[in-house]
């Protein structure tokens, strides 16, 4: 449910950064954020794990972070090639997924690095923002962000590419044979 929230607050936090409405934006997103936090928290606490609940929280997060590049990169807060890189590894990890599926992969187990990244990225997007409507600390704050949007990409694709290892060594081992129960 926490996850499903979340995917709401992502269509408004593009409806208002799109409409020039920065802070109510970043309250917005630091809502997500910390409902990202929330879910996980509750869900290990309450021992209320599910497979829905491992299939939608990291498309949750993954749906956040492109959504908000693409918002930024739409007011020229980002370049397009932050959001090309980013996308790219996203695009790169579903591809290596879908063709390990068959193999037997559902998923990523996710890493502390994946983690990392994403909480890295989510720090930098509220500080861009933030840039814009403040006054005097408007560079400071621009390159706070800067510093943890530069170093969220990083590790970002760093645990893309332990994810992608992942996915090739089971593309690596024999087919599973298909089932003739029938």
């Amino acid at each position: 449910m926490i996850s499903t929230i979340r995917l709401v607050l992502v269509a408004m936090f593009g409806v208002l950064v799109a409409s020039s409405h920065e802070v109510a934006a970043i309250v917005v997103l630091g809502i997500a954020g910390f409902s990202d936090w929330l879910d996980g928290f509750l869900a290990r606490r309450l021992n209320q794990v599910s497979r829905l609940g491992q299939m939608l929280d990291p498309i949750a997060d993954r749906v956040l972070i492109i959504a908000s590049l693409l918002a930024l990169a739409y007011r020229d807060v980002v370049p397009w090639w932050i959001v090309a890189l980013v996308f790219g590894r996203e695009i790169l990890l579903a591809a290596l997924l879908a063709a390990a599926r068959p193999r037997g992969y559902q998923t990523y187990e996710v890493s502390k690095h994946g983690k990392l990244g994403a909480f890295l990225l989510m720090v930098a997007f509220p500080l861009l923002l933030l840039a814009m409507v403040v006054g005097p600390a408007h560079e400071a704050i621009k390159a706070i962000g800067w510093a943890f949007m530069i170093w969220g990409v990083v590790v970002y694709w760093l645990a893309g590419i332990d994810y992608a290892a992942a996915a090739l060594r089971v593309l690596r081992r024999p087919a599973l044979a298909p089932s003739t129960e029938g």
